[in-house]
């Protein structure tokens, strides 16, 4: 049995994160086409409220469009098995990365948001960790429905070190911060409306890369 990871490092570079269906599913899938050429390097489909069929469908769509890039289905572990998507992103409000291993096929990524040392105890079994919101999000509530509130870079960093993980940053990521991110123990940034919410998702995205790369001049 391989001990190889599931997911390589340089996948989790710039995670562009789905906003909404406002252009339907084709348009939705055309950009995330456009971030991919721009440097995107995961996608996760995250679309709360909508139901199993749409999330499918708009899954099918997002491989289409991007077939050399991961693709992770955000809560719903049976949307994911049944696209056969890459992997799948967990919540607080989610079943544990340990319990969807036990059951989910072994080359499934697991990635799971921590927001608190209590949700870094629940990471044991994912394969990477979503941390923020480190500055401010459009994502400010837990799957809870409870407000988060932005943990800064000192914080993020602090957790990071505690999940033992690899770690992307999440929450008000932008080109001015994203190296700071890298500096203080990221591995790659999730961005969700700055990028796919953008009139040229590919310029962000390449200008995101940018940023990132600093880090490593």
């Amino acid at each position: 049995m391989s001990d190889a990871p599931r997911v390589r490092a340089d996948a989790l570079r710039l995670v562009a994160v789905t906003d909404s269906l406002h252009d339907g599913v084709d348009g939705l899938a055309r950009r995330a086409a456009a971030a991919v050429a721009g440097g995107a390097t995961m996608l996760t489909l995250r679309l709360p409220g909508e139901s199993p069929r749409v999330l499918a469908e708009a899954a099918r769509a997002l491989r289409a469009a991007a077939p050399g890039v991961p693709l992770l289905v955000s809560d719903r572990v049976d949307v994911a098995l049944a696209v056969d998507a890459d992997g799948v992103h967990l919540g607080s409000n989610d079943l544990s990365a340990a319990a969807v291993r036990r059951f989910a096929p072994r080359r499934l990524v697991i990635g799971v948001s921590v927001g608190s040392a209590q949700e870094a105890g629940r990471a044991g079994g994912a394969d990477f960790v979503a941390v923020g919101p480190v500055y401010a999000a459009s994502l400010a509530t837990s799957d809870a429905g409870q407000e988060r509130v932005a943990m800064g870079v000192v914080r993020f960093a602090e957790l990071v070190t505690e999940c033992g993980l690899p770690a992307i940053a999440v929450g008000g990521v932008s080109t001015s911060n994203a190296s700071a991110l890298m500096a203080a123990g990221a591995s790659g940034v999730a961005v969700i409306s700055a990028l796919l919410g953008a009139d040229d998702p590919t310029v962000v995205a390449r200008a995101l890369r940018s940023a990132l790369g600093a880090s490593e001049r």
